[in-house]
């Protein structure tokens, strides 16, 4: 990689070898070497399975507290029974892919950082091209795999999770029907809010390995770098996740 180019250049060399790196995996004539796949599967089950359970506990939570806070002003007049909307219709579309990521940037965008800074500091990246191992196809490629395909899977988990535990909680607390609000939801949220959010994952965890990724490929001054790259990384990953938000927000307004 380029050893003394600018931040911005990085950047710009770290998208371009990607983008080699996507457009020979859509050649399926050619097979990926058993490192690489193993590699892959590794970070498939780090990044989807190990965050199951922290994502289920705030999407309850987040379900729960929209159900309550949806219930106490709907209330007032006298339309408890729209709970059902308004919780699936935010978690689908805004709630579950945003708070999803903001878990994946805090967790996987972090080690990810840490990693690649560690590497890049203790000279490991240089030996990996001596070697004639190419190090963002090694390294970078499978996290944005794993970030593109689980993001959106980790995201469909939440939603679910998050309308059912407003649903659980508006039949015990609120007095509401479970099996009308389940049906007041599938009726109204459709294929398209759902996708919606899956969009706007992905994109999120794009964005997220990206930044993280070219944030560690920046380390440089020892140890101490290591740690401002991490924060910066995260810092930096949540911020084009609202800019991002916001784009798809109304992108999908205007095309409504």
């Amino acid at each position: 990689m380029p050893g003394a180019a600018s931040d911005t250049g990085v950047f710009v060399w770290l998208v371009m070898r990607l983008w080699g790196c996507i457009r020979s995996s859509l050649r399926f004539w050619r097979r990926s070497k058993a490192y690489q796949r193993s590699r892959l599967w590794s970070h498939l089950s780090w990044i989807g399975a190990d965050s199951l359970g922290i994502i289920s506990v705030i999407a309850a939570c987040v379900g729960i507290i929209l159900a309550l806070q949806s219930a106490t002003q709907l209330e007032k007049v006298g339309a408890l029974s729209y709970v059902a909307n308004l919780v699936g219709f935010s978690i689908a579309t805004e709630l579950g892919p945003l708070l999803t990521c903001l878990i994946l940037a805090g967790r996987a965008g972090a080690a990810f950082t840490a990693e690649i800074a560690t590497m890049r500091i203790s000279e490991e990246i240089d030996a990996l091209e001596v070697m004639g191992i190419d190090p963002v196809r090694f390294l970078i490629w499978p996290k944005f795999v794993a970030m593109a395909v689980m993001a959106p899977l980790l995201t469909l988990w939440c939603d679910g999770v998050g309308i059912s535990a407003g649903g659980i909680f508006s039949t015990l607390a609120l007095g509401l029907s479970g099996k009308a609000y389940f049906l007041q939801t599938a009726h109204f949220l459709t294929l398209r809010d759902i996708a919606s959010g899956l969009v706007k994952s992905a994109g999120f965890g794009v964005a997220i390995t990206l930044i993280s990724c070219w944030q560690g490929l920046l380390a440089r001054e020892g140890a101490a770098d290591v740690g401002r790259r991490t924060t910066r990384a995260v810092v930096q990953s949540i911020f084009f996740m609202i800019l991002l938000d916001l784009f798809f927000t109304a992108l999908n307004y205007m095309f409504r």
